[in-house]
């Protein structure tokens, strides 16, 4: 992103005139605004608001400062960094949502860069290796599960990612593992939730002779694939379809489903809203 381009992001109690305030102050310190989009949540009364704008030189901390004397004191209100997010992937065997990630990485098509890849099997490093991105094995076997998953927060500790991105990493992370990165854990689930969760999601699906399959990507909460879904979509099958040609349509929306929604979560255009999301 550009460094003179900022995002500012607000969530507050809604009233009237807030728009009005925020350009304001935006225009009185010289500021350009290039795109802009709010969102009411008229069952809580909720106002949400991000705003890219073209800092001109200004101090953003003056225009935090500014926003605060106005905006309702309850106001949560940020502007993210510029730099490209950081981010940590897990995974396990599966290649193809890795393969993904690690392409657009390579060729800096997005707002983020992968620092490093740990995978409790050795399969893909070669494959990562090749990408210039570090890998890191921590096996799951003989041990603990709160045993490797210490061995995996203290590579996160280190590396301080601002997202996890799990590419189909194929263990279920405890609760004190998911609290300490609370909502900066992206799932990408092979089935269109809430339907067909948990294990052998496509034989299910086969079985129950669905016409739609799909994927859903989401933040991971300590509540098994409940968490806030940040997209989905779907590909039309039929009763010529087996388990292993639906596998395979499934992971090509996969890798879609799960690198759109990184691309949105490190462009800073998800917010989230309770157990929903916010799109911008």
């Amino acid at each position: 992103m550009n460094e003179d381009k900022k995002v500012l992001l607000i969530k507050c109690p809604d009233e009237k005139g807030i728009i009005h305030k925020v350009s304001g102050v935006l225009l009185s310190g010289g500021c350009n605004i290039v795109r802009n989009g709010e969102f009411v949540d008229t069952d809580k009364n909720i106002f949400y608001m991000r705003t890219e704008f073209e800092a001109n030189g200004l101090d953003v901390e003056n225009v935090l400062s500014e926003l605060k004397e106005i905006l309702p004191k309850e106001a949560e209100i940020s502007i993210p960094s510029s730099r490209k997010k950081r981010i940590v992937v897990l995974a396990t065997k599966e290649h193809h949502c890795l393969s993904e990630l690690l392409s657009r990485n390579y060729f800096e098509e997005f707002n983020f860069e992968i620092i490093a890849v740990i995978a409790n099997h050795e399969n893909l490093e070669d494959f990562t290796n090749r990408f210039g991105v570090k890998f890191k094995y921590i096996s799951h076997e003989g041990i603990k599960k709160q045993q490797q998953e210490a061995k995996i927060l203290e590579i996160l500790e280190q590396e301080e990612p601002d997202f996890i991105v799990l590419a189909k990493y194929m263990r279920i992370l405890s609760p004190n593992f998911v609290s300490k990165y609370k909502s900066k854990i992206i799932n990408i689930h092979h089935s269109f939730l809430p339907a067909f969760i948990g294990a052998n999601p496509y034989r299910k699906a086969y079985e129950r002779g669905v016409k739609l399959i799909g994927a859903t990507a989401h933040f991971v909460t300590s509540e098994l694939d409940q968490g806030p879904i940040i997209l989905q979509d779907v590909a039309k099958i039929d009763h010529a379809d087996n388990i292993f040609s639906m596998k395979k349509i499934s992971q090509d929306i996969e890798k879609l489903v799960l690198i759109k929604a990184v691309r949105l979560a490190c462009d800073d255009k998800v917010i989230i809203n309770g157990n929903k999301t916010i799109i911008f």
